[in-house]
């Protein structure tokens, strides 16, 4: 049984592909609205952001990421978003119809679209202060940054912290959450974004076709990998000798393409060598919880973290939303007004 508010039409606007490829494989199209399983939520969605991981999911690099969609369907990109609950499920109680809401659903089943189903335990409340489309950039850059710096390198105030890819999705929210901890933060980032970067709140800024932070005389504490090419021995010679390293993902652009089985299988190797060793390195993707979401959120309100959104979107204007992300150029979050 499902509680509901006014029932929602039968069919939806929503940007679909059926087969792997660029983004004009996009198209909009009427489809079903999802039904909400027992612990799931539907959302009316009134903005989604767009991250790294969606325009994988559609060119299906590499290979791996095809296993992480249903085939042979309409499939829906998008992870983040934030709306007004729907209808919850038989056994949802935390939530009502009419609950204004940020999270994440799986890949494929998609948030760029009029209504999105999702579990419970991936939803949070969307404090009044704050947008639907500021909302939205939160769950998988939010949550991504803050893991890596709380589960993962367990940053205490007074250590230095370097962020490579600063000017990203999760190097945005990674800069402010150091700062917000108490870190001294170091942002690395192109020369445009020299200023952007050290206005987010980073105490020192460091342009990467300039200088080569693993060959400079700084060692820190911690560093946060979200984007760049360099190996892990290399980022090793920058940390203090009992730094920690966390790999974010496959980073932030086609470099993913580029990591070779041995490294994957050596990344992993770490995590489970890590407790042996001074250095730490640690390979992380971020898990979309709703404590997570909850404390990004206060952040927010008590304006330590500020969302950065580059470039909003139109629904119909998905294919060119996701064409400009995955140029590489984007400073901050890319959003789509539905």
């Amino acid at each position: 049984m499902v509680t509901a508010t006014a029932e929602p039409a039968t069919q939806m606007k929503a940007v679909v592909f059926t087969q792997h490829g660029p983004p004009e494989n996009l198209q909009l199209r009427d489809v079903a609205v999802p039904t909400p399983k027992d612990r799931q939520v539907l959302v009316s969605v009134r903005a989604a952001a767009i991250n790294p991981l969606d325009w994988h999911v559609l060119r299906g690099e590499p290979g791996f990421i095809k296993m992480m969609v249903k085939r042979h369907t309409e499939k829906i990109p998008g992870v983040d978003f934030a709306g007004v609950v729907q209808k919850v499920g038989a056994k949802v109680t935390q939530f009502r119809p009419g609950d204004e809401v940020f999270g994440a659903t799986r890949p494929g089943a998609g948030t760029l679209a009029q209504y999105a189903c999702t579990k419970a335990g991936a939803v949070a409340r969307k404090p009044a202060g704050l947008t639907f489309e500021q909302a939205a950039t939160i769950p998988v850059a939010g949550c991504t940054a803050l893991q890596a710096m709380s589960d993962h390198a367990r940053v205490q105030a007074g250590q230095s912290v370097l962020v490579n890819g600063a000017a990203g999705g999760v190097g945005t929210f990674a800069v402010q959450i150091g700062r917000a901890f108490g870190a001294e933060v170091t942002g690395v980032c192109s020369t445009r974004n020299l200023e952007f970067v050290r206005a987010l709140g980073a105490h020192h800024v460091i342009d990467y076709t300039a200088e080569d932070f693993t060959q400079g005389a700084g060692k820190y504490d911690v560093i946060i990998q979200t984007a760049g090419n360099q190996k892990n021995d290399q980022l090793r010679r920058a940390l203090k000798p009992r730094g920690s390293l966390v790999l974010v993902g496959g980073g932030t652009g086609r470099e993913i393409e580029d990591i070779k089985l041995l490294e994957v299988l050596g990344m992993f190797a770490a995590n489970f060598a890590a407790p042996f060793m001074r250095q730490k390195t640690r390979l992380m993707m971020g898990k979309i919880r709703n404590g997570d979401l909850q404390f990004i959120a206060e952040l927010m309100v008590s304006g330590k973290v500020t969302p950065v959104i580059d470039r909003t979107y139109l629904l119909a204007e998905a294919a060119e939303a996701i064409r400009y992300l995955e140029a590489g150029h984007a400073r901050g979050k890319v959003v789509i007004a539905v």
